[in-house]
């Protein structure tokens, strides 16, 4: 049976967490179970196992990570909406790095559920897109520049990368500010 309250749920949930310390301790089942106060195999009730775990992880992961880029856009056109966006992305992968990195986890072929998680962060950025004109394959290259351009910031920052003295957050502003006039620049070529 069960521990009273302890679901699928609570369980990713606390992996989450964990990921997001990742720092202090690898997530394990034995070292998730020990954070939940089961013994193992009671996550079993709960999870498939580590990769089961780690699709989950992935896939509530892009789920949120949708939802910060679609809040921040809510209400923006443009440059506004790619900046904003921009800057929401940035802080939730801050915030989140173990989740950050789930995202980047391709979906396996016929995984619905993943598949579909990562269409919501695809539909908002080409929906951000849209709003300075950008179609089709134009939108397809804006959108990939644009996530090189976030993944690559926010993972050498958050790899202390960036030791130079210059502000770090006025790099990231004109990066993003030069971004937005080079894909404005793209609609009129």
């Amino acid at each position: 049976m069960p521990r009273a309250g302890l679901t699928n749920t609570n369980v990713v949930k606390a992996a989450q967490e964990m990921i997001d310390e990742a720092e202090a301790s690898p997530l394990t089942l034995a070292a998730l179970a020990a954070r939940l106060g089961v013994k193992q195999p009671s996550l079993y009730k709960h999870i498939d196992g580590m990769d089961d775990l780690r699709r989950s992880i992935a896939v509530r992961a892009k789920l949120e990570l949708a939802g910060v880029m679609a809040r921040a856009a809510v209400g923006k056109a443009g440059a506004d909406a790619i900046t904003s966006m921009s800057l929401s992305y940035r802080t939730w992968a801050a915030a989140h790095p173990g989740r950050y990195a789930a995202t980047v986890r391709a979906p396996a072929a016929g995984d619905a559920d993943d598949e579909s998680a990562s269409a919501e962060i695809t539909k908002v950025a080409f929906e951000i897109m849209s709003g300075i004109g950008l179609q089709g394959d134009d939108a397809v290259d804006a959108i990939r520049g644009l996530r090189a351009v976030l993944h690559g910031f926010v993972t050498l920052e958050a790899g202390g990368a960036f030791g130079l003295p210059a502000d770090i957050d006025r790099s990231f502003d004109r990066l993003i500010a030069g971004l937005v006039t080079t894909l404005t620049d793209w609609v009129r070529s």
